[in-house]
């Protein structure tokens, strides 16, 4: 009988992309192998995974805001028909063992498949646990993690150090120089400049570009500007204000690989998945923390990164003062972005998906459910 898995979580292309990895190599060792993802409906994940070539079915969960708001009242409700929704589709598929990559999908999910006896895997992301995993964890008989010292979060006899998966193509990075350049429409002989805030965008970053173009342009450097879609016809009006064919905003990048491959820095958020990624690749990075992220998990993440000298920081409070100059020091800089690079891969995980696959199919072994 072919095995078959549930794989819930999302929200974020940091937990999204993670997942389809996940997926993509679980059947890479079955083709047989059967898997349904469960989200959180009006998500990402809703057209993403789909996009991936995997089903997925949605629950109606949502959040809890911080601060007090009238959509909170309506948790409850939700967080109720989405635990009754999540045991209906746990009785239909039949799981041999569910895993949760985090996002508000994987709490009803893995908490109905733990209730009903199903092995279940968690996969922490950050080097700070997520209050829904810290919660699950008492259940779950495996926790992967990205980061050493989890023992702080999780019993260490669940605990395996496995990184954060990638999508595959993220490891061929290098191979895609020149399709990269030709991809972008790129100069070989002028630097190149990556910004990336994350699925959505980030402000921060955008506003702090925006406000730089024309410093970008005058240096002669390539700047590959994802902006996220909330930001795209405002970054638009400004690239066409500098005038240059040196600026490219996208509101999304699919051939992240091709981004990565042409960049000689890169300017990112500081979420796991970006992190994971900008380890694989070795390139050096500025990275911004997202001040709001749930217990500044991505100061966090960058932290255990510039305290190797395997990353330069600079605070969100600070960026849009000091980010560009930062940016056009890097590039000038040839030294310190090969001490970055070396010191970066040094965090990298490689086989993130495999082990995390090896550890689910354990899962499903004789005596070990």
């Amino acid at each position: 009988m072919p095995k078959r898995f549930i794989i819930s979580g999302g929200g974020t292309g940091g937990h999204i992309y993670p997942a389809i990895a996940i997926a993509n190599e679980l059947k890479a060792r079955d083709t047989a192998t059967e898997i349904l993802f469960v989200g959180a409906e009006g998500k990402m994940e809703m057209e993403k995974v789909p996009r991936a070539g995997y089903r997925i079915v949605g629950l109606p969960i949502v959040g809890i805001k911080r601060e007090l708001t009238l959509s909170n009242l309506a948790f409850p409700l939700k967080l109720g028909r989405s635990l009754l929704k999540a045991q209906e589709v746990i009785r239909n598929f039949r799981p041999d063992a569910a895993i949760g990559v985090g996002g508000y999908a994987s709490g009803p999910l893995l908490l109905s498949a733990s209730l009903r006896g199903i092995p279940t895997l968690i996969q922490e992301q950050n080097s700070y646990a997520g209050l829904t995993n810290k919660v699950l964890a008492r259940w779950a008989k495996r926790i992967c993690v990205a980061y050493p010292g989890m023992d702080a979060f999780f019993a260490a006899e669940k605990i395996r150090l496995t990184g954060n998966p990638v999508r595959s193509d993220i490891q061929f990075a290098d191979q895609q120089v020149e399709a990269g350049q030709l991809f972008f429409g790129l100069e070989s002989s002028r630097p190149t400049l990556l910004v990336i805030g994350g699925s959505q965008g980030a402000r921060t970053l955008n506003e702090s570009l925006e406000a730089g173009l024309k410093q970008f342009v005058d240096a002669g450097v390539q700047v590959i500007w994802q902006t996220g879609p909330a930001f795209i016809e405002r970054a638009r009006a400004a690239v066409a204000a500098v005038d240059s064919p040196l600026i490219r905003a996208y509101d999304f990048i699919y051939d992240m690989d091709k981004a990565y491959a042409v960049a000689d820095a890169v300017v990112s958020r500081a979420g796991a998945l970006s992190v994971s990624e900008l380890c694989l690749v070795g390139r050096p990075a500025i990275l911004v923390p997202f001040p709001a992220a749930a217990e500044d998990h991505q100061t966090k993440n960058a932290m255990a990164l510039v305290d190797r000298q395997a990353a330069l920081l600079i605070t969100d409070q600070n960026a849009r003062t000091e980010l560009v100059t930062a940016a056009l020091d890097l590039l000038n800089n040839a030294p310190q972005r090969q001490q970055l690079s070396r010191e970066i891969k040094t965090f990298a995980k490689p086989n993130a998906a495999r082990d995390i696959a090896q550890e689910v199919l354990n899962l499903t072994g004789p005596g070990l459910a």
